[in-house]
């Protein structure tokens, strides 16, 4: 029984990695806000069945968290705002969706070697669901720095976060006061994003980080 509840659990944190490359795929924001629920959906699975197995009640109120508001809340507004703003819905990125795929298996790689040396002695279901937190929130780091597009970039934010989530439900979850001003933080953080999102557009005209280097001068049309 605490085999498959292991199995369950690294699917779960594997899922999440397989789906944060998949949000790195992407290019165009409509697909990569779908990909983010999904992301979100997993995540919730994953406190979830955390709870269960660490017989702590509290982390179902994590998972209810994530499931509400990245799942749901988060997804329709980034849909609205690229409507109202008028975005362009194709992403650009610093470099080529290849080898930003590569640049994502190295790190992940380096996740799992890292992780595993310096948890050797911890708990078997901890120090791997650890490897895989830590391979999510590189990738979602990852996507933050490869993409010019600000709504891009706040969904890799997003995704850094629930890296974050994974490794302190991982851990032997986190209390529930500390979660609680987490998302608040999230949601908050989102909302003033959401509003200089639209100041950059009625200023600039764009959310394309590269143009707005240019306005400023520190890059040559």
């Amino acid at each position: 029984m605490q085999g498959l509840a292991f199995d369950i659990a690294h699917l779960l944190a594997g899922s999440l990695v397989l789906v944060s490359f998949l949000m790195i795929y992407q290019d165009r924001l409509p697909s990569l806000i779908n990909v983010f629920a999904l992301h979100a959906i997993l995540l919730a699975a994953s406190v979830a069945w955390q709870a269960t197995i660490q017989n702590m009640p509290e982390l179902y109120v994590t998972a209810m968290i994530a499931l509400l508001f990245k799942a749901f809340v988060i997804p329709v507004s980034l849909r609205r705002m690229i409507v109202q703003l008028g975005i362009h819905r194709e992403i650009d990125t610093v470099v080529g969706t290849g080898l930003t795929m590569l640049a994502g298996m190295a790190l992940v790689a380096l996740s799992m070697v890292v992780m595993l040396r310096i948890t050797a002695m911890a708990d078997p279901l901890a120090r791997e669901d650890l490897a895989f937190a830590l391979s999510v929130l590189l990738l979602g780091l990852l996507m933050m720095v490869t993409r010019r597009n600000a709504v891009g970039q706040v969904i890799g934010f997003m995704s850094l976060e629930n890296g974050l989530i994974l490794a302190a439900a991982g851990a032997k979850g986190m209390p529930l006061v500390v979660e609680i001003s987490v998302a608040f933080s999230v949601l908050i953080a989102f909302i003033v994003i959401g509003i200089f999102l639209f100041r950059i557009r009625e200023r600039f005209d764009s959310v394309d980080m590269q143009a707005l280097d240019r306005f400023r001068g520190e890059q040559q049309p």
